[in-house]
């Protein structure tokens, strides 16, 4: 009888504990917390003739051979609001480039992206059903707040209901407005103009509720 009732006992609690919602995240909440160093999340990697983009050193690295052309790698995570911070590093190549945070990936042709160069300028803008558009900006504008050359640049990209918030060494360099991505993955880019021979590292990837 008491192994039977012990028995019970523990399939009630079992299923009382299957039953238990899912924690709803609050305001700090880490979602994602990724240092590249062991490889363990399911980011995407590539390797081809025209470049490559992979863990690497304890990083996250790209590398570019040809001129005009972006790479990006996603984490294979689904979020709604998101705010993300990264290190970023050229390390060598053109500091003509695009280094920067991608949000709300529905799929490689819809998405938000936060960018900086290594000539100290930025964008924030999307790709929506293959087209890329800046938003609320005609080109990438200036900054002094980018550190420019071969140097450490902390992004941090908030994506909260249709505000899109750009910031770059702690320091805020962007705010706009747009209504048609609200959910999706996060990730990274980096993008080469007229030169190739672009190598970019990232590291301390973390996704917060904001």
């Amino acid at each position: 009888m008491k192994f039977k009732l012990s028995l019970l006992i523990f399939f009630l609690s079992f299923a009382l504990f299957a039953c238990q919602p899912e924690p709803v995240p609050v305001s700090g909440d880490i979602l994602l917390d990724d240092d590249f160093s062991t490889g363990a999340n399911r980011w995407t990697t590539l390797v081809n003739d025209k470049g490559a983009m992979g863990y690497d050193a304890e990083g996250f690295r790209f590398y570019i051979r040809d001129p005009g052309l972006n790479y990006w790698a996603t984490s294979d995570n689904h979020f709604k609001d998101v705010h993300i911070e990264v290190d970023s590093l050229r390390f060598s190549g053109p500091e003509s480039n695009r280094i920067g945070i991608i949000c709300r990936h529905r799929d490689d042709l819809n998405y938000y992206f936060f960018v900086i160069s290594s000539d100290g300028y930025y964008a924030v803008g999307k790709v929506k059903e293959g087209e890329q558009i800046l938003l609320e900006q005609e080109a990438m504008q200036y900054s002094e707040s980018i550190k420019t050359g071969i140097a450490i640049n902390h992004l941090r990209a908030d994506c909260q209901g249709t505000s899109l918030r750009f910031y770059v060494n702690d320091v805020p360099i962007a705010l706009v407005e747009d209504f048609d991505f609200a959910e999706g993955d996060v990730g990274l880019l980096v993008g080469t103009f007229e030169e190739g021979e672009l190598n970019v590292i990232f590291d301390d990837f973390v996704v917060y509720q904001p």
